[in-house]
């Protein structure tokens, strides 16, 4: 009977340690979240072990001497695991992406006070040259601009356009703002200043994606909008608090959960980095927590901690030829500010009204395989009265040009007929009065 009752005793006091050792860990992320990581998670760090080593001295209070010590184990471990979450792997200084070898980085200082990275690609088409600039706006929010974004902006530059593209204010190579200054009306009054600084009369302008937000944001301001000759709205995200709001269908099946995993170190692999970003995902920590800082953030995540977010901006059927979109060496996402954008435009409020009033041409482009609500899309299409032409492009996801088969040729095929007011490629699907079919309709 002994012997058994001594491996019942074992496992028994395992059990116990090991439930320590989780009461410790979820009190000292309760704390974390209690103070926002207030210094760099150490007053979270510091009050666990308090509270621990008191417990652990209750606990040992009648034990002999060497037996005292047995409470402290699990308290050590516990330490151990926290301080993994207080101590910074990345370098806490931003470290910018070197300069790419096709393109010179300018970077110039706008009204606002953003510092952005400038890319100009001159028309390399000397038979055709268009007189107004074509200024491009990324997605993201607050990321840089991909190797392959690059290459189609090559592209245009070749049928005779004057391309411009800025990385918006804390995104690639641009400097960073403070945290509480990321905000969608900076984003646009950084538009209104880029066009300025450009000093070339009204600009063309094609929004992708986060960018492409901004520029239905920019067509709802007047003051703004009178800078602009025609625009382009890509594949937008929610416009305003209202649309953010709206849940509905999506286009045809994209390829997340289907494509194979994105290879490569992520930051989320790391302690510190999965419960900062996860917590500041789940809005558990600010975007400005003091955790850990923006600079230190950036310089930490990687395209594989994108995950399947890069898989959803491809169809189904290309599950298993998804491009490498990006260099690891030019790759650069700020995860706490693109949140905070992201969470100012949910604030916001309708812009619908606004946006009724526009008279700046617009087209707006939307993918087959979009991973996007659709009435984000068609919103702007019901309250947009500018709004020439929708081109709904088939065989594509979310990110239209994206190198595969004649996709590139394609999207600028559409682009360019509508700068240049030409006739358009496709059909204009869908119009206003095709909305509410076109949202059943998941072809």
């Amino acid at each position: 009977m002994p012997t058994l009752i001594r491996p019942v005793r074992s496992a028994g006091r395992l059990l116990l340690a090991l439930a320590a050792i989780a009461v410790l860990v979820v009190l000292f992320l309760a704390l974390i979240v209690l103070t926002d990581g207030a210094g760099s998670g150490l007053p979270a760090l510091l009050t666990t072990l308090g509270i621990g080593a008191a417990a652990a001295l209750w606990w040992g209070r009648r034990r002999t001497w060497p037996a005292r010590l047995v409470p402290f184990v699990p308290v050590v471990v516990a330490a151990a695991l926290a301080a993994s979450v207080c101590i910074p792997t990345a370098p806490t200084a931003r470290r910018y992406p070197p300069d790419l070898p096709f393109v010179a980085t300018q970077h110039w200082s706008l009204a606002t006070g953003s510092r952005v990275a400038v890319y100009h690609y001159p028309p390399a088409n000397a038979g055709t040259r268009h007189r107004v600039p074509l200024v491009y706006l990324n997605g993201g929010p607050v990321r840089g601009i991909s190797v392959l974004d690059h290459r189609f902006l090559q592209l245009l530059a070749r049928q005779g356009y004057d391309v411009y593209a800025y990385e918006q204010a804390g995104g690639g190579r641009s400097d960073l703002l403070p945290m509480g200054q990321y905000t969608i009306s900076r984003s646009v009054r950084d538009l209104a200043a880029f066009a300025d600084r450009l000093g070339k009369g009204r600009v063309d302008i094609l929004g992708f994606s986060a960018g492409a937000v901004v520029l239905t944001r920019a067509l709802a301001d007047p003051d703004v909008a009178a800078r602009l000759h025609r625009a382009i709205v890509a594949e937008p995200g929610p416009m305003d608090g209202p649309t953010a709001h709206i849940t509905g269908h999506k286009g045809r099946d994209s390829a997340r959960g289907l494509a194979p995993a994105m290879t490569g170190p992520r930051s989320t692999h790391t302690p510190r980095y999965a419960v900062a970003f996860g917590f500041m995902r789940l809005g558990l920590l600010t975007p400005d927590s003091g955790l850990i800082g923006q600079a230190e953030g950036d310089n930490a995540f990687t395209a594989a901690d994108l995950g399947s977010d890069t898989a959803s901006a491809y169809c189904a059927r290309d599950a298993h030829r998804i491009p490498v979109e990006d260099t690891a060496r030019n790759f650069s996402f700020s995860p706490a500010a693109s949140l905070r954008v992201q969470q100012t435009t949910k604030d916001s409020p309708s812009i619908a009204p606004q946006l009724r009033q526009s008279r700046t041409p617009a087209m707006l482009m939307i993918a087959e395989c979009s991973s996007q609500v659709r009435q984000w899309a068609t919103a702007i299409l019901a309250d947009d009265p500018a709004i020439q032409r929708t081109q709904y492009m088939p065989g594509v996801g979310h990110h239209m040009w994206n190198g595969l088969d004649d996709n590139n040729s394609r999207a600028a095929a559409t682009i360019t007929a509508f700068l240049q007011d030409k006739a358009a490629p496709l059909p204009n699907h869908p119009t206003r009065g095709e909305i509410p079919a076109f949202l059943r309709d998941r072809r």
